[in-house]
């Protein structure tokens, strides 16, 4: 297998010569290596002859790509992310990330980006024919003038070297307005101002380049026209860019909860169980990684809920005898309404799972399911007697969830259904409870 990988790995680096393909804003594609570069040209070496080209008129260097022959004909091309003697990452157009096994692959291949080798050549020659009539024009107008470099409005500078090379004419700003080299002829010169009146006046003055002449006239226009107000786009996150998941919940668990006091000597109320209760309020927290880059998510959970307050009255045996012996002295009832007071507390940990469904939406959806293992304390507080009351064991729970991005940040809502057995005195209660939580979540 290793022998496989160093092939393969040689066959890519040999097949991807140390050229960048140039896409041009007319749609031009020029494939060559790059020999120098300024603020303004670029130097392309290609394979029928070495060019200059504007920087104003490229609009990207591509990225180098490669074809992927698979066995049985398939071919994929993409840009490689990552490779080893196992596996080969590819990153195809649509943004995708694709894995392939390197038994499957025959060879790879340096993509060409070129039109066709006449098309390619086409565009080589008549770039050189431009620059070798620009150069010529150049040597025309040294013989007349000696270029030099010029000072625009504001006291910017420009290089001469962009004007050398693609030919841009020179005019003359006297007293605010632009003089070219044909109106010039045609008409006596006005008075150029002096640097003071110039001042003065507030108006342009010296020789500057037309085209940025042009290009501060179009700015000063701009800038007395009131700018629209446009809504800035809302960012949409990719989930491919995500690999854990922290949220926050809270909310409430309506407790279905049945006290026995059947089996408890001198406690027992009529129907032999009693209601302990309520709403109770549930907060957790879970911690998620996804699982390689599928849609499914796993990590532990954390949570805890409080079991509201509840009183009710009981026939306590104790009490009754107190009573009754108190009153066998004449004096009154010490225990005159005898009352059970309980509340407690909730407390789970285990391992939370999320399944997304539709993870590139605006709202996303997904699948929520856990296993716990829960443990319920009640705290029983009778006139008398007093006792903690405990009920533990596993517990689980599946619902739905939806998420949506504000800022940075997710919000979201998530409804379960918590399946737990409860035990002992609280065997009678129900085995159901609907919990319904409110979540902060980050991706990151």
């Amino acid at each position: 297998m290793k022998k496989i990988f160093a092939f393969l790995f040689a066959l890519c680096c040999t097949a991807a010569p140390h050229a960048e393909t140039l896409k041009m804003k007319n749609g031009d594609l020029i494939t060559g290596s790059i020999l120098s570069q300024t603020e303004y040209t670029l130097n392309l070496a290609t394979s029928y002859g070495n060019i200059t080209l504007n920087q104003r008129e490229i609009e990207e260097i591509l990225p180098d790509k490669h074809r992927l022959i698979l066995k049985g004909g398939t071919q994929l091309v993409g840009v490689i992310l990552d490779m080893d003697e196992f596996n080969l990452k590819l990153q195809t157009d649509d943004g995708s990330t694709v894995n392939v096994d390197m038994p499957q692959i025959v060879s790879i291949e340096t993509y060409d980006y070129d039109r066709g080798e006449k098309a390619q050549q086409q565009i080589v020659e008549q770039q050189i024919e431009r620059q070798q009539q620009q150069a010529a024009a150049q040597a025309q107008a040294a013989v007349r003038t000696e270029t030099k470099q010029v000072e625009a409005a504001g006291g910017l500078s420009f290089d001469s070297d962009i004007d050398q090379v693609f030919d841009a004419k020179k005019a003359t700003v006297v007293n605010g307005a632009v003089v070219t080299p044909s109106a010039a002829v045609q008409q006596a010169a006005p008075r150029p101002l002096t640097d003071e009146e110039a001042f003065l006046r507030n108006v342009k003055s010296g020789q500057v380049s037309q085209q940025e002449y042009a290009s501060a006239a179009k700015e000063e226009l701009a800038a007395k026209k009131p700018a629209k107000q446009e809504a800035k786009p809302a960012v949409k996150q990719k989930e491919k860019n995500f690999s854990k998941y922290f949220s926050v919940q809270a909310g409430a668990m309506p407790l279905d909860l049945k006290l026995s006091n059947s089996a408890r000597p001198g406690f027992e109320t009529e129907d032999g169980s009693a209601d302990v209760g309520g709403t109770s309020v549930a907060v957790s927290s879970k911690f998620l990684w996804r699982i390689k880059e599928s849609n499914l998510w796993l990590g532990p959970v954390l949570g805890v809920g409080n079991v509201p307050n509840n009183s009710f009255e009981d026939r306590d045996q104790a009490v009754l005898d107190a009573n009754d012996k108190n009153i066998a002295e004449g004096k009154e009832p010490s225990y005159p309404d005898p009352t059970v007071k309980t509340s407690g507390q909730i407390l789970t940990f285990g391992a939370a799972a999320h399944y997304y469904v539709n993870p590139e939406s605006r709202f996303a959806f997904y699948l929520a399911a856990s296993a716990a293992y829960e443990m319920l304390k009640l705290n029983y507080r009778g006139e008398m007697n007093s006792k903690e009351i405990n009920s533990n064991g596993f517990a689980g729970s599946a619902g739905l969830g939806v998420e949506t991005w504000v800022d940075d940040v997710m919000v979201g809502l998530e409804v379960r259904q918590v399946f737990a057995k409860r035990s002992d005195d609280l065997k009678d209660s129900s085995a159901s409870n609907t919990v319904i939580q409110a979540q902060l979540s980050w991706k990151f």
